[in-house]
């Protein structure tokens, strides 16, 4: 067994930390401190289009994008470290496009679809959103409620979508609908492309998340669309939508690996820095355990993601991995920055420092894309038929 990662891979996880470094890390504390004067929590157009800039010119604009499109078409395992750099900063930009959603896209468009929305989206022109999450439907697609009907050369949406992030700002969404009601998702979902501004879809609303953070409410009442805005084979939607949730499940673990790696670089430097009783953090056994107990979870988490990604990368759905994963790295991720505040006393409880923001974001990233609860239960479940119960 091989654990030498590709020197290829190598090079691009340094090239990607030091964009980190230079380019990202400054603008943290300015993007800290609006989110602290309420004006919430992101980056100013001037601030991303210079970001953008600077990473189309490191070569870093889609790396993991099919190469008929002008991607490198990059494999998960070398996404792994990218994505953990990218998880340290406390500033929300990803390298464009956004993965999960262009590897959907990348494999249901038609020819048509491709250069109307995956070219588009690819060169950063468009936005995106993922139109999935139901009231009172959760992680489960089978209790999705959201029908499209087919009259003549239209499809007709009728449903109430919640939790969509990016549907102010998207150009397109990939809604998800239920085409047959009886196979449901066992061949009866599918997945459409809806253009903003389409009559019968609304933003209904915004809702306030944590850290300033925020999600919309989207309803269709008789939302028409043609027929060609139909992602891949009718009733097909459910495979497609699996392989983007694996995208963004192992993207957001190695954010949360960045995550914990960066609090426990925080303690480790502060803990010889602070005494109390007569002697500094560094030489207390509580503060000792944690430090081993992070850097003992760090490694194993990481290691899990590339098994993760080695299996995605050889066309296996990895279903158990990436729950495994999910699960593992968002908890994690948040034992260990919920330690690094405590070791910072007062401080780490103030809007100066980013563990405050890190702190929010894995507690949103352990109920995004599937709460623990279900990946524990679908990782049970996995098992159980494995022993032929």
């Amino acid at each position: 067994m091989n654990f030498e990662i590709e020197e290829e891979y190598r090079a691009l996880h340094e090239l990607v930390a030091n964009f980190v470094r230079d380019h990202v890390m400054p603008l943290e504390q300015s993007v800290l401190a609006r989110e602290a004067a309420g004006e919430g929590y992101g980056i100013t157009p001037e601030e991303r289009a210079g970001l953008d800039q600077r990473s189309r010119e490191l070569g870093l604009w889609g790396i993991d994008a099919p190469k008929d499109v002008g991607g490198m078409d990059l494999p998960a395992v070398a996404l792994v470290g990218v994505n953990e750099e990218i998880g340290k900063v406390m500033v929300p930009y990803v390298l464009p496009p956004d993965s999960p959603n262009l590897r959907m896209l990348a494999a249901t468009v038609s020819e048509e679809q491709r250069d109307r929305y995956l070219a588009p989206y690819l060169a950063g022109e468009t936005i995106s959103a993922i139109v999935i999450s139901e009231p009172g439907a959760g992680s489960d697609p089978a209790a999705m409620k959201t029908m499209a009907r087919r009259e003549g050369d239209e499809w007709v949406i009728d449903g109430q979508k919640i939790w969509i992030s990016r549907a102010a700002e998207a150009d397109f969404g990939i809604v998800m609908a239920v085409t047959d009601r009886e196979l449901g998702s066992r061949g009866g979902m599918s997945a459409f492309l809806v253009d903003r501004g389409t009559p019968g879809m609304t933003i209904a609303r915004k809702i306030p998340m944590l850290g300033g953070n925020a999600t919309y409410e989207v309803v269709f009442q008789d939302c028409r669309v043609p027929a060609g805005a139909l992602l891949g084979a009718e009733g097909q939607g459910f495979a497609p939508m699996q392989l983007r949730l694996s995208t963004r499940r192992l993207e957001m673990s190695c954010w949360c690996i960045g995550i914990a790696q960066r609090a426990l670089d925080m303690l480790v430097e502060y803990a010889p820095q602070r005494s109390t009783f007569g002697s500094n953090l560094a030489e207390k056994q509580t503060v000792q355990n944690w430090i081993a107990q992070a850097e003992m979870d760090i490694h194993a988490t990481r290691l899990v993601a590339y098994q993760a990604a080695w299996k995605l990368d050889q066309g296996d759905r990895a279903r158990r991995e990436v729950s495994m994963l999910k699960a593992m790295a968002t908890e994690m991720a948040w034992r260990t920055v919920d330690r690094a505040m405590q070791g910072f006393g007062a401080m780490g409880m103030t809007k100066e420092l980013p563990l405050q923001q890190m702190a929010n974001e894995v507690r949103l990233m352990r109920i995004y894309d599937g709460p623990t609860e279900i990946h524990h239960w679908v990782i049970a479940r996995d098992v159980l038929a494995a022993g032929g119960i």
